[in-house]
């Protein structure tokens, strides 16, 4: 099963975000164990990066956070297709959109979110970390 991973659930991970941690940390270590493949859209790393940096106020432990991400889940490109398809999904949040068209693409079985009601629009099912956890 491929998953992609909405920068919401890394955030809550890096930040340790109550009540999000447990069940995020949980379906990454899934991607860890390598019991699903994870994926991530190359754009949503930078805005990690920036969030989790304001977090910690150190830039070296923002990028080793970075670092550990891509160790355990794969790095995906946002392609001019996926930009042209998200022009014509009706999403209130473009990057919404081009992350849902690029799990599309990446043929993903879902996007994992904190935010599925966002994705009410995506060819591909966005689910919470809790719900995916109890659908498996």
């Amino acid at each position: 099963m491929k998953v992609l991973f909405d920068a919401n659930v890394i955030v809550d991970i890096c930040e340790e975000r109550e009540p999000f941690f447990a069940n995020s940390l949980e379906v990454f270590f899934m991607a860890a164990r390598q019991q699903i493949e994870g994926i991530i859209c190359a754009g949503s790393i930078t805005d990690i990066y920036y969030i989790v940096r304001k977090f910690l106020h150190n830039r070296e432990k923002a990028l080793e956070s970075i670092k550990n991400i891509l160790m355990t889940i794969t790095l995906v490109d946002t392609k001019a297709q996926d930009i042209c398809n998200a022009i014509s999904y009706n999403f209130f949040d473009f990057e919404d959109a081009v992350v849902s068209a690029a799990a599309q693409r990446e043929e993903a079985d879902y996007i994992v979110t904190r935010n599925a009601k966002d994705f009410t629009a995506s060819p591909v099912p966005a689910i919470t970390p809790e719900d995916f956890l109890m659908s498996i």
